[in-house]
């Protein structure tokens, strides 16, 4: 059966591939994101988005790492979605999320995320919450933010990443099914090396930098070990970061 989804964040990493992934199963894809004239923020332009749309899917993002900001920014988008899809009927939100955000408490990204998974816990509309790895790419968007003059530190975390692409094909398909609550993490094959994953990046894109690993205010010693790690009965994506890899050559 053919469904209207709507996918927010969908000019961003996850939700792109996640839009593509919906309509090449056939489905009717509604893009929600600022840059295409709605935002989140402020409401404008939502209820007429969510016009009969079944399902949403919230792949949004930011990239600050202010606490009060990064909470404020993900509690007030998350409200203004809910309330709108109670008023247009949407029968199930579906969030992706953090694996293990209630072992970190210092960073803040997942103190946003948790405000997040409070309110959709806590809203009307039926949801899914999937709560997911960090990407295959996420080693090379970290040096990115702390690369000066060739130089980029990083923390030695310890992850088991997943494909963009994989977790936007698992998002697609919970969005097509019933609600189901809280769903089992989602994450990659296997176990990486933070500080590893980036330098075999940088190389297959042809770039140097000199990697520093060091715990950070955004990174801290809160966050090793096996904090970052899927929990027990995770669903395990098929993809590699070896054959991710090959991709960026």
């Amino acid at each position: 059966m053919t469904m209207r989804i709507a996918v927010a964040g969908a000019t961003g990493n996850i939700g792109t591939r996640t839009a593509a992934a919906l309509e090449a199963t056939g489905h009717e894809v509604v893009r929600i994101s600022r840059s295409l004239g709605v935002d989140l923020r402020s409401g404008e332009g939502l209820d007429a988005a969510l016009a009969g749309v079944a399902a949403v899917v919230d792949a949004t993002s930011v990239e600050s790492t202010d606490r009060a900001e990064v909470v404020d920014y993900f509690g007030s988008t998350t409200r203004n979605l809910l309330a709108a899809e109670g008023r247009a009927g949407v029968g199930h939100h579906v969030l992706l999320s953090i694996a293990g955000i209630t072992r970190v408490a210092g960073n803040a990204h997942y103190a946003g995320k948790r405000e997040q998974e409070r309110l959709v816990e806590q809203g009307r509309v039926p949801w899914t919450i999937v709560p997911a790895t960090q990407f295959h790419d996420f080693a090379a968007t970290v040096t990115g933010w702390t690369e000066q003059d060739g130089v980029a530190t990083l923390a030695p975390l310890l992850v088991q990443p997943i494909a963009p692409a994989d977790v936007a094909d698992i998002l697609a398909e919970i969005a097509t099914g019933a609600p189901q609550g809280r769903y089992r993490d989602i994450a990659g094959p296997e176990p990486q090396d933070l500080v590893d994953m980036a330098r075999r990046t940088n190389d297959a894109r042809g770039r140097s930098v000199t990697l520093v690993p060091t715990w950070s205010s955004l990174f801290g010693p809160e966050m090793a070990g096996n904090a970052l790690l899927p929990g027990d009965n995770a669903r395990i994506a098929p993809t590699t970061f070896e054959q991710w890899l090959a991709e960026q050559r």
